[in-house]
């Protein structure tokens, strides 16, 4: 065996253990709630989270608890579906005009403006947190799913991706589309749209993430308990007046499948988007 083939043997290698000690470290805590979700609540509160199985004491009561007992756990879950939904179109939407901007157009300012948002993507969300609650405030949308979803719809990382993605359209591509009498509109829509859907792909599900998974913003903006989201309403699970544990572990568990339904519809498209994203200057 050659030297460059031992070479690269070794690094399959080490490449191979890497990834699987990274893939059980990732399915350790799934698996965790995942057996918890068939213990008593109870048992959750005394031993707490373990890997350790008693089939005496596994049942689906808890399953049953969750899809036929008295409880808000399906508002929540669909208020979730709802703002995330809302949230990943909307910000698409917005993010790739102003990346699709960035990357197709030449105009006084723009490398100032993309620093801006290079700039925007180093500033963690708790600096900018209090400005925008006094600005929602001050707008009178407390309260309502305006204020949850506003704040982040010219998304910057989303706005970078585009940009990156769409600086390698050729631009004979958007040339040949306004000698045929293409409005701008009618070629972003028509011409860049279909190429950019794998990038469209990976930033939903990067997006829907973050929106299905946000609990700061909204824990400061929403107050009525009929709007919760599935992360605030299960935080009102935790509380030393009453044993709420069953409910908390086997929704906490159910929580997971829309975003994994979600990777797996779209994980093609999201590989295939991260990697020519990667490769763009």
């Amino acid at each position: 065996m050659s030297r460059g083939k031992k070479k690269d043997r070794i690094t399959s290698i080490f490449l191979v253990i890497m990834f699987s000690i990274l893939a059980i470290l990732i399915i350790i805590p799934v698996y965790t709630i995942f057996i918890a979700s068939f213990k008593p609540g109870g048992d959750l509160l005394q031993y707490g989270l373990n890997l350790g199985i008693d089939w005496s004491r596994m049942s689906l009561d808890n399953y049953k608890l969750l899809f036929t007992g008295q409880h808000d756990y399906w508002q929540w879950f669909f208020n979730s579906i709802i703002l995330t939904v809302i949230t990943v179109v909307l910000t698409l939407l917005v993010s790739a005009f102003v990346g699709y901007g960035f990357a197709a157009y030449e105009f006084k300012g723009r490398n100032v403006l993309f620093v801006i948002v290079l700039i925007i993507l180093s500033v963690p969300f708790e600096v900018v947190m209090l400005p925008l609650y006094k600005q929602m405030s001050s707008w009178g949308l407390m309260d309502s799913y305006v204020a949850v979803v506003l704040p982040f719809l010219a998304h910057a990382s989303t706005i970078f991706f585009f940009r990156q993605y769409l600086l390698g359209i050729p631009k004979s591509l958007l040339e040949a589309g306004r000698i045929d009498g293409a409005t701008e509109y009618g070629i972003f829509l028509r011409l860049v749209v279909p190429i950019m859907k794998p990038a469209f792909a990976a930033m939903a599900i990067l997006n829907g993430m973050n929106a299905w998974n946000n609990y700061l913003w909204p824990l400061l903006v929403v107050r009525s308990s009929d709007k919760y989201t599935l992360t605030l309403g299960l935080n009102t699970l935790i509380n030393p007046y009453g044993d709420n544990y069953s409910l908390l572990v086997v929704g906490a568990f159910f929580s997971i499948v829309p975003i994994f339904i979600l990777f797996v519809c779209f994980q093609k498209y999201f590989i295939e988007g991260m990697t020519a994203g990667a490769v763009k200057e």
